[in-house]
């Protein structure tokens, strides 16, 4: 196998890995508060003994994410929420804590706000977010304070991470800040609201048809290379 097929290999890896990313885009287009999900293609280049001195490989390793604001649609629920603006809403996991822009919480059986998946909803200071069984009027102002019948219960956790391009991905919605994060100074929180995802469809499915494109070229390519080193095989051995 010669130095153009390992390059066009390389390439062929790449556009596996981005169409897999395309796809999942797609198809969680209508998750609420999923964050569209691409990669990026690094290019290595190293010394060679072959003609041009140099062979050049791609790499797609790095994953980028994006954190544009995705449209707010009116539910009316009770225990719908969305951000306009920065900010995640701050998630206890049985892996730790987690920053989700997906707002659609339900109350569980002891009191506890959490996720549809069951994971506790955090208040401002990391504690669960309880719900008294009396909270029927349940109100949220702008800045996440939750209140019922005018009594204030606490106040929902926002936070902007300290490093977002380095948030590693759990679970489609949910979001791993290593580096750590910290509280927004002014959030925009919305009862009765939920944020959809940030997918643009269209333009998924027309990157689709050029990754799929580009993929048919790299076959081409391998196919004609092939029979080229066929025939000159063959005609060494006659």
């Amino acid at each position: 196998m010669g130095l153009s097929d390992y390059t066009t290999l390389s390439r062929q890896r790449g556009l596996t890995r981005e169409m897999q990313m395309i796809a999942n885009n797609i198809a969680n287009a209508a998750t609420t508060g999923y964050r569209q999900q691409g990669v990026i293609f690094s290019e290595y280049v190293q010394r060679s003994d072959a003609p041009g001195g140099s062979v050049s490989m791609s790499e797609s390793e790095v994953k980028n994410t994006s954190f544009a604001q995705g449209t707010l649609t009116r539910t009316g629920g009770q225990y719908d929420f969305a951000i306009e603006g920065d900010g995640f809403f701050l998630i206890q996991t049985p892996g730790g804590e987690r920053l989700t822009r997906a707002g659609s919480f339900i109350v569980s059986a002891a009191g506890d706000m959490v996720t549809p998946d069951g994971h506790t909803v955090l208040d401002a200071g990391g504690a669960p977010v309880f719900v008294p069984p009396d909270a029927s009027d349940l109100a949220v102002g702008q800045d996440g304070t939750l209140s019922s019948n005018g009594a204030p219960l606490g106040q929902l956790g926002v936070v902007q991470p300290l490093n977002a391009g380095a948030m590693a991905r759990e679970g489609g919605v949910l979001f791993r800040a290593d580096d750590g994060y910290e509280p927004v100074d002014s959030p925009r929180v919305m009862q009765g609201f939920v944020e959809n995802s940030n997918v643009e469809p269209i333009l998924q499915v027309a990157r689709m048809i050029e990754v799929q494109r580009a993929y048919e070229m790299g076959q081409n390519f391998l196919q004609r290379e092939d029979e080229r080193v066929r025939a000159a095989i063959k005609a060494f051995v006659k």
